[in-house]
């Protein structure tokens, strides 16, 4: 039997865990809380613009659509390495200049983009923007906890998330519009313009958060012998690329299995994202009440809703509804697992989100691939009900342990 004080699956070592390069100190401020807010609204945005205005990028370089499509997955793969080395090399520095750093070179890389001749300048941009989203996921939780009470976690990363969900919903179909407006390098001219808001918040409102000795990777390594730790970020891992299996080849389901006409798909894609914007809105105060509940049921409801997409797709009603679910479930999915991973190992916080950060990456870009492979052997529908199937599995394993309060 567990107690909420000691993670279960794990053998207490004799001495105290040597703490990584963390902040040491707490200077509660829902301001900067909000400031990291709009610094994520601005990197997801930068994120995803090429996949909504790629076929005007591929038209203005001379490259095809499937090439263009790669500066996304140049991104994810330079972030996770980024995440993991990015708190260890810069483990001196006073995190509130980092992340304003980060958030300016950012900004150099929405400008590099909007003024690029030619396609290798844009890899080198998004390889920078790479930098930067890594660099900030793996700090978020480690930053968020000495902003806000330990009890509040939860609600602290759901402002921290809502960034991710406004940009869902609203910046990068926007981006699309005004792609068709005003041309594709305007689009990320302002993208760099929202930058540049977040950058003078993070100036305003984030506290000096100074970090102990550097101790090199030795945190990132004691934090991987931990079972727990290991047992969770396999659970996000099958929810993450469970989700994007499925997500990624939503246009073909949609019209295969739903039947929808281009106007419906656009209006699933909006119940969708109002799913995810509920979704983190319910999930930080969850968290902090119940989390062993919170971890469990999001991930379980948005793969129980992908296999009724594929099964009982069909029904109209079911579609959207079966939409709504699975923005809801997975929307809420980042605030639930960085705030276990945060009280499962509270004084490696770096390190843990920097191993989330990299895992996730990971996930993202082996679920599309897995799901492009059901897709053309088996169909869209065997993607959706295999990535339903996958995020149901990790939801069952991440309550099979839980973690200790956060002090």
């Amino acid at each position: 039997m567990t107690t909420p004080d000691r993670p279960a699956a794990t053998t207490p070592s004799r001495s105290a865990p040597a703490p990584d390069s963390a902040p040491v100190q707490k200077k509660h401020s829902w301001a900067g809380v909000v400031s990291l807010s709009v610094g994520v609204f601005a990197l997801v945005t930068s994120e995803f613009l090429p996949a909504s205005l790629l076929s005007r990028i591929a038209g203005d370089l001379r490259v095809s659509e499937g090439v263009a499509g790669q500066s996304v997955s140049v991104t994810a793969i330079v972030a996770a390495v980024a995440g993991l080395i990015v708190p260890v090399l810069l483990s001196r520095v006073d995190r509130r200049h980092l992340m304003i750093a980060l958030a300016t070179v950012a900004v150099l890389s929405n400008v590099l983009v909007a003024v690029t001749p030619n396609y290798p300048i844009l890899l080198v941009a998004r390889v920078l923007l790479g930098i930067t989203i890594g660099g900030f996921w793996s700090l978020a939780i480690s930053i968020t906890a000495r902003l806000v009470p330990a009890s509040k976690l939860g609600l602290g990363l759901t402002i921290v998330n809502v960034g991710v969900s406004l940009a869902t919903v609203a910046a990068v179909p926007a981006g699309t519009l005004l792609g068709e407006l005003w041309g594709w390098r305007a689009v990320f001219f302002l993208a760099a313009g929202v930058g540049v808001v977040a950058i003078i918040l993070q100036i305003a409102a984030l506290p000096s958060i100074r970090t102990e000795r550097s101790t090199g990777f030795r945190p990132l390594f004691q934090t991987l012998r931990s079972r727990l730790i290991l047992l969770c970020l396999l659970a996000m891992a099958l929810m993450g690329a469970g989700h994007f299996a499925g997500f990624t080849y939503i246009r073909p389901a949609a019209t295969e299995i739903g039947r929808l006409t281009p106007d419906q798909l656009a209006l699933l894609l909006l119940v969708y994202g109002a799913g995810v914007v509920l979704g983190n809105l319910l999930a930080g105060p969850l968290a902090d009440r119940t989390l062993r509940f919170a971890v469990f049921v999001f991930p379980l409801v948005f793969g129980v809703a992908m296999m009724s997409f594929a099964l009982f797709g069909g029904n109209t009603v079911v579609v959207f509804i079966a939409a709504l679910l699975w923005g809801a479930g997975f929307g809420a999915l980042p605030v639930v697992i960085s705030t276990w991973l945060a009280r499962a190992d509270p004084e490696r916080l770096e390190s843990v989100g920097g191993l989330q950060t990299a895992v996730f990456q990971v996930a993202v870009a082996l679920g599309a691939f897995i799901g492009g492979l059901l897709v053309d052997g088996a169909g869209v529908q065997t993607a959706l009900i295999g990535g339903g199937a996958a995020a149901v599995v990790g939801s069952v394993l991440i309550v099979l342990v839980k973690p200790r309060p956060l002090a």
